[in-house]
């Protein structure tokens, strides 16, 4: 190695380990901060201090507890209608013929290029219309429309139709010659070849989902349907100065996004390159 090599190489791992170090800095601290009294956290912030009082976390799950319950109904329910009305909807697109297939195909797709914020006006007034305000519909229903957070149905589509047609006609055919219903076909065959394709759909739609504060804040109004992102702003409201437990709250909020990142990071990657999704 020569030593302008050298210097490249020791730039290149400095630069890294900044980058690595403030972002597991916050992280670090609302640990540590999690399992500390307001004395422990007052006399070293930054360190471990014992005793560790988990009691903080006890505390901050009888309060956050409901609007976690919530946000998993609201983020399942929004993650299945948009893989089973996409997939379905992808498959049609990719591999059936009917009269307007491409016209309405884009129809779908130009949704893509419309900014959430713009449609959050015609889509508050269609869910008070339909008196859903107030309701964990009123989130449910314009998730899977994609229209006020990214992914959706629109999104959803466009990348499963390219996977679908990534898959070689003959396969189809075959199965269709030994007497496979077009159901079968799709289910059968299909479904199984674009399974990391569903599954980066699947966690785009979570983390659109988990994280929505805006629409969320703007037909929630009821504590009891709130969900994690404007709960945890009443829980902090009620734990202003209270830091172990609002750090506890606040590290209750985030693990099981971290958990669907250590366990579904592979099958991500995987979905985003294989040569279906050529963007």
């Amino acid at each position: 190695m020569t030593l302008r090599q050298w210097y490249t190489a020791t730039w290149r791992w400095t630069i890294l380990l900044i980058l690595i170090v403030l972002t597991l800095f916050p992280i670090w601290l609302m640990v540590v901060t999690s399992v500390k009294d307001n004395v422990q956290f007052y006399g070293d912030f930054l360190g471990i201090t014992l005793p560790f009082r988990w009691e903080n976390y006890t505390a901050a799950w009888g309060e956050i507890s409901p609007y976690f319950v919530n946000s998993v109904i609201v983020t399942s329910v929004s993650v299945v209608g948009v893989v089973v009305i996409s997939t379905l909807a992808a498959y049609a697109f990719a591999r059936l013929e009917f009269v307007g297939r491409e016209i309405l195909y884009y129809m779908i797709i130009a949704l893509i290029m419309l900014p959430g914020i713009l449609t959050m006006v015609p889509q508050f007034v269609l869910i008070k219309n339909f008196n859903l305000l107030d309701s964990l519909w009123a989130l449910i229903l314009p998730f899977i429309s994609g229209g006020v957070a990214s992914g959706g149905v629109a999104f959803a589509i466009f990348v499963l139709r390219s996977f679908f047609h990534s898959i070689p006609d003959e396969l189809f055919q075959a199965a269709r010659i030994d007497g496979a219903s077009e159901l079968q076909v799709f289910w059968h065959l299909g479904i199984p070849l674009i399974r990391p394709a569903i599954a980066t759909v699947a966690i785009l739609q979570i983390l659109s989902t988990w994280n929505d504060y805006i629409w969320t804040s703007a037909t929630l109004f009821t504590s009891s349907n709130y969900t994690l992102p404007i709960g945890l702003v009443s829980f902090q409201g009620n734990h202003t100065t209270d830091w172990g437990p609002l750090m506890a709250g606040y590290t209750l909020a985030s693990l099981p996004l971290v958990l669907l990142f250590a366990l579904t990071t592979r099958t991500f990657i995987e979905g985003l390159t294989q040569g279906g999704l050529k963007l």
